[in-house]
């Protein structure tokens, strides 16, 4: 019991550590104060003081087209490097790509976004593309680092998967292609969309990156919400964050409600 007791209380800190500063935020969006630390009564006026700043919603609008754009291109990059991995036993080079897959996950931001702007500034000079930075630069930049996250993923499906499908239906005459797009993709369709989802969330949430490779009128989400907090929080971006954590909350319930759904009767 005593144990019992114990894993209980140190649950109730955990949580309540993790989740207060979250929990005052939201409450504190509703707030009718400017100053984020004094209650004076309920109000939405700052709901409607953020969806009036054309600047939070032209730079949200540009983070979901980034990393849309970056997610998608990261998923199809990384499952075939993730096959390459796999699939093609050893070939010359496969050590190099095993590292420069995972280099991308423990390397610093500042480095990955220092290298990418310097690339980006070399190659206008020598090619003239591309030209100035926004949001080709952007989008390159972030599907280059989320690559790695989707090949982790991926390739972690496939070694778990049973080969015998495949040669199976080789046995009974399919082509290699006909194999990957019947037998194979099917089966790591969860991974994909799992790395899609890892990517575009990484892409989102990304500052460091964009700040390095964004030009003028190119500002993502994170860039102006860490500019208007430089001066002080502001009742507008609790209001902001409220709205990211109801979304990121749905998503999650609808995903566990699917799953619990998909499982089969006990």
């Amino acid at each position: 019991m005593k144990r019992g007791y114990f894993t209980t209380i140190m649950a109730i800190i955990g949580f309540v550590f993790l989740y207060a500063p979250i929990v005052s935020l939201v409450v504190f969006s509703f707030n009718e104060s400017r100053l984020v630390t004094v209650w004076t009564g309920f109000s939405l006026r700052w709901y409607a003081s953020l969806f009036g700043d054309s600047q939070v919603v032209a730079a949200g609008l540009l983070s979901l087209q980034i990393a849309a754009v970056s997610a998608t291109i990261a998923t199809v990059l990384g499952t075939l490097a993730g096959i390459a991995l796999t699939r093609l036993g050893k070939f010359r080079g496969k050590t190099a790509l095993t590292g420069m897959v995972s280099a991308p996950l423990v390397m610093p931001e500042v480095i990955t976004g220092l290298s990418a702007l310097l690339l980006f500034v070399s190659m206008e000079a020598l090619i003239g593309w591309p030209g100035g930075r926004g949001f080709t630069t952007i989008t390159i930049a972030h599907s280059t680092f989320c690559m790695a996250y989707v090949t982790v993923v991926v390739r972690s499906r496939l070694v778990d998967m049973d080969r015998s499908l495949d040669e199976a239906a080789m046995d009974l005459g399919a082509t290699p292609l006909r194999v990957f797009f019947d037998i194979t993709l099917p089966i790591i369709a969860p991974a994909l969309i799992s790395g899609w989802l890892l990517a575009f969330t990484l892409s989102l949430d990304d500052l460091v990156i964009a700040s390095f490779v964004s030009g003028p009128g190119s500002s993502t989400l994170p860039m102006v919400i860490f500019s208007k907090i430089r001066l002080g929080v502001s009742p507008d971006v609790n209001a902001l964050a409220t709205i990211i954590i109801a979304i990121v909350a749905i998503g999650v319930v609808a995903a566990t409600i699917i799953g619990a759904r998909r499982q089969p009767n006990a």
